[in-house]
């Protein structure tokens, strides 16, 4: 891969706030509407078949397709960053961003250390990159256009 500059943890938060504010508006607004207060305050996994749709499914298909489509999600565009595999500097391959997507689990759990690997690793890589193969990366026309099975974002 050529050398790219790799996105920090700074750069990374705010990509990951927009995405979290567009999905409370997008996801959680409707689903507050459909199960009214007790959707905040019962501790049930899964009310219903809209949660289930619109508070596991959609997220999951959603990101993975702005990953495969966009190499990012809303947010990381919004900050001009792209997700793309450490190795190659491709786009990811699903299994990849499969991996990728359920690892963020992973990173959080232990009080978000595995995010914070973000602030100490060499490429800047958190617990759920490490384990996917993936990297983000600062985008430019020379970085977007080196991508193998891009796709424009006009």
């Amino acid at each position: 891969m050529a050398e790219q500059e790799y996105a920090g943890f700074w750069i990374r938060f705010s990509a990951s706030f927009i995405d979290l504010v567009i999905s409370v508006v997008v996801l959680m607004i409707p689903l507050s509407y459909i199960y009214g207060a007790q959707y905040w305050t019962a501790e049930l996994w899964v009310y219903g078949v809209w949660d289930l749709i619109l508070g596991y499914i959609v997220p999951f298909v959603a990101t993975l397709w702005f990953w495969h489509r966009f190499l990012a999600t809303p947010g990381k565009m919004a900050t001009n960053l792209i997700v793309v595999d450490a190795r190659t500097g491709n786009k990811l391959k699903p299994l990849q961003a499969v991996i990728r997507y359920f690892a963020y689990i992973l990173s959080a759990i232990p009080l978000g250390l595995g995010f914070l690997l973000v602030c100490v690793d060499k490429q800047k890589q958190g617990l759920h990159d490490k384990l996917a193969g993936s990297v983000v990366i600062k985008e430019n026309q020379q970085a977007a256009a080196q991508v193998e099975g891009a796709k424009p974002r006009s």
